[in-house]
């Protein structure tokens, strides 16, 4: 009896664990009651307007019991990669602070200005030969990232293409470059400053 209670709690655990969402399985998902395109975005980490794109939808409103398609991402590996560079950068700030730096790092995959790859955008160099991310620089990017990172990373990719297009942030009171300086700041969290 004892063997056979083991065996329906491993399979249960099994099952739970085959049932988490991930992007490999996530070309369809049924609307459950007081879900939303930000709650499945967030979910399965794509944007609320991919979401609303890959279903032809102009309007926010989702049905319980509807199919959408969940439209492709970004790969796990690139998601984690994100999450480092939010880990080391963002330790100890809000975390708001933590989602508008994962911002950063789409907005510059999406701007023409920048490398068209997450690891292309985070190990991006500068005419001078440094790295455009300090945590690269210093090695603390090969840091494991926490969950809060992780979880700041989908929020950023639910939210993407909806904020005020920041493409740099630093702090203030340690910034060296006049460039950075010069910069439109959009909004200012914790000890950083994010620009355009």
């Amino acid at each position: 009896m004892k063997k056979l209670k083991k065996i329906a709690i491993t399979m249960t655990m099994a099952l739970g664990f085959m049932a988490l969402p991930t992007v490999a399985d996530a070309a369809s998902y049924t609307v459950q009651k007081g879900d939303s395109f930000w709650s499945i975005g967030k979910k399965y980490g794509v944007s609320v307007l991919s979401l609303q794109k890959a279903n032809n939808r102009t309007s926010s409103v989702v049905y319980a019991g509807e199919a959408l398609t969940i439209p492709s991402t970004i790969t796990a590996a690139d998601k984690e990669l994100m999450a480092k560079l939010v880990h080391a950068e963002a330790k100890g700030e809000p975390y708001a602070g933590k989602v508008a730096v994962a911002t950063v790092i789409l907005n510059r995959l999406d701007h023409p200005d920048f490398p068209n790859t997450i690891s292309g955008v985070v190990y991006q160099r500068s005419a001078s030969g440094h790295y455009a991310f300090t945590p690269v620089q210093s090695g603390s990017i090969n840091v494991a990232a926490d969950a809060e990172a992780r979880k700041a990373v989908n929020e950023a990719l639910a939210f993407r293409g909806q904020g005020k297009g920041s493409l740099y942030f630093y702090n203030p009171k340690t910034a060296k470059s006049t460039w950075i300086l010069s910069r439109e700041v959009t909004i200012s969290i914790g000890n950083h400053r994010f620009a355009k």
